[in-house]
């Protein structure tokens, strides 16, 4: 984990008029180990493998915290189900695509957007503070070529496959 995320949340939670504990440690040690999207289910995967002794409820209240510190953002990926995203404090204003076949996300950025967005809100007598665009898509391989590697992975790894609409 990176060590300015670290100060922040130590910062935070100072301010808070909490006090740090290893078990939140591990928890944001788990949460920004990879720039994958994640559950509160994952997240309590991934800090389990680092600390047997993590509880459930700790990683829902970690979670807020993180929320709340603006180091975390949830997101709507659909499933009806909220996801975490890590990578949004390098880049504030990307975007999803979520492959309704395979589950697959793909985070883009696009200054035309972005340009879109100030047009938009400035007509409109507003200024942007933040954009989020999930955009859901067919998968293009696996209707031309009739498979794809991304949803075989997603077959092998045991994640939950969105349902058609």
């Amino acid at each position: 984990m990176d060590a300015s995320i670290q100060k922040r949340l130590d910062e935070f939670i100072q301010r808070k008029g909490l006090r740090r504990t290893s078990q939140r440690d591990v928890i944001a040690k788990a949460a920004f180990s990879k720039d994958e999207h994640f559950t509160a289910d994952e997240l309590f995967d991934r800090a389990r493998k680092l600390d047997s002794e993590t509880s459930r409820a700790t990683v829902y209240r970690t979670l807020s915290l993180l929320v709340e510190a603006n180091l975390l953002r949830q997101i709507d990926l659909g499933e009806n189900q909220v996801t975490y995203d890590p990578n949004f404090l390098e880049k504030p204003s990307h975007n999803h695509l979520v492959c309704i076949d395979c589950g697959r996300v793909v985070e883009f950025e696009d200054s035309h957007l972005d340009l879109l967005n100030d047009c938009v809100t400035r007509r409109l007598g507003y200024k942007a503070v933040r954009q989020s665009i999930k955009i859901e898509a067919s998968c293009e391989q696996l209707r031309t070529k009739g498979f794809c590697p991304n949803l075989i992975a997603t077959r092998l790894t045991g994640k939950r496959l969105r349902k058609k609409r």
